[in-house]
């Protein structure tokens, strides 16, 4: 299991590493501080033979990043060796002279320019990070980072459950499931919605009785009598036994017509309850919306992401209204309000989720692919205190760039239309995340 970092202090004995080494033990400390295992030599490696050596002792299995530290200047002979050894992406770090005037002391940032020069050359991932380690911002950089990294190899794992085929027309709910793993490592498992619907039939009810006992622990006003509240308990209850079975960590599931004519409910909420506890779940079996909800998820500490299309705009106040049938995790709902059980809209069957989402910080992210490749939508905005604006699950969301110059933008480049969105400002991760990834990144933000 990948879940160390690699901290690489390097140094050259014709600069001050009396210096550099206070710099070193300093940065070291920092790392520790940040809750990761880190795997350190002793002191500042002064020799491409000593990195070498330093590097053939230890496990690089376990490296999920490299943390290159110009203490002194140092060529490009280092960390070439290192991403020979090495794969995990390069942070660069170059500290402050620590005087001006008379002998240079360490000349670490043209270290960390020769090195940074050698990477981008090498086409390995990396990014750059100037200042001290008691620095705030250099602090909060790393965090990012690391943060952005982890995200990179949890995709790794991500295991989506496809659960029936998206509905006619839905061309961007689909994906190149070959593409979609070398590109983010996510692997899909596709699932029978038909046998899904007949195997949750089956089912005992002292088996499902269980999810009805959790959706009352949030869903205000639930009716353990309504069939529709039955038959989400049924199918929930099959789909967590899949989830076990097949190792899942997100699920992407067709809900229409299907769910209304053959299981006669709504799927909302079934996604709306695995999304609450931390199995992110799509409707209309959107691959890629999965994959935007679970990078939002692990980016905000746990936070459930929501999913929905923009439907409205509202130039008076610089807003969009995200909107979806039903489905939204439990603890989005306003406080005033809090989560509610309703009907479909259209389909007039239950059950769904009825509320107007909480006001709050945002993000608003997309995973989107065309024939061009990968790309990543970022947006950020104040998710507004209105009411309810239609039925089902909305959330009026100010932007930060002018409202109609961002809608004409975002249909002029063709994005999908579901868009999820995290009570957490995120953007600079993701937008570190598309760095690292190589992926195009369209930002709408005034930072």
């Amino acid at each position: 299991m990948r879940d160390s970092i690699l901290y690489m202090p390097i140094g050259r004995k014709t600069f001050n590493l009396e210096t550099g080494e206070e710099q070193r033990k300093n940065s070291s400390i920092l790392l520790k501080q940040l809750g990761w295992n880190v795997i350190e030599p002793e002191g500042i490696i002064t020799s491409p033979e000593e990195l070498s050596e330093f590097l053939d002792s230890i496990d690089s299995e376990k490296v999920i990043h490299s943390i290159y530290q110009s203490v002194t200047f140092a060529d490009g002979e280092f960390v070439e060796i290192l991403i020979k050894k090495i794969k995990a992406p390069v942070t660069v770090w170059s500290i402050r002279e620590p005087s001006i005037g008379g002998r240079l002391h360490l000349n670490s940032l043209t270290g960390g320019n020769s090195t940074s020069h050698v990477l981008y050359c090498a086409n390995h991932p990396y990014t750059f990070i100037f200042g001290n380690p008691e620095e705030a911002q250099v602090q909060d950089k790393l965090l990012k980072n690391l943060k952005v990294q982890k995200v990179i190899e949890d995709l790794k794992a991500f295991k989506i459950g496809v659960i029936g085929e998206h509905p006619p027309g839905f061309f961007f709910s689909g994906t190149d499931e070959d593409k979609l793993h070398k590109q983010l490592g996510v692997e899909l498992k596709h699932l029978d919605l038909y046998e899904a619907f007949e195997e949750s039939k089956k089912l005992p009810k002292e088996a499902w009785q269980g999810a009805i006992e959790r959706a009352e622990e949030q869903v205000i006003g639930l009716s353990r009598t309504d069939k529709t509240v039955e038959r989400f308990a049924q199918f929930s209850t099959h789909v967590q036994r899949l989830i076990q079975k097949e190792n899942l960590n997100g699920l992407a599931i067709r809900c229409w017509p299907d769910f209304f004519n053959e299981l006669g409910a709504a799927a909302c909420s079934t996604l709306s309850q695995f999304t609450e506890d931390g199995i992110v779940s799509s409707c209309e079996s959107d691959i890629h919306g999965s994959v935007s909800m679970y990078i939002l998820q692990q980016l905000s500490g746990g936070q459930p992401p929501y999913l929905g299309d923009m439907v409205h705009v509202n130039e008076a106040s610089n807003s969009v209204v995200f909107w979806h049938c039903g489905a939204g995790a439990y603890s989005l709902a306003h406080p005033d309000q809090g989560a509610q059980p309703g009907v479909h809209p259209n389909r007039k069957l239950g059950f769904t989720m009825e509320f107007g989402l909480k006001p709050g910080r945002v993000t608003m992210f997309r995973v989107g692919y065309t024939p061009k490749g990968y790309r990543l939508l970022v947006m950020r905005g104040n998710a507004l205190d209105t009411p309810k604006r239609f039925n089902g699950t909305s959330v009026e969301v100010e932007l930060e760039t002018e409202v109609n110059s961002t809608l004409y933008s975002l249909m002029e480049e063709g994005f999908e239309p579901h868009y999820a969105l995290v009570y957490a400002d995120v953007a600079d991760e993701l937008v570190e995340l598309g760095r690292q990834l190589g992926l195009k990144t369209v930002v709408f933000s005034n930072n």
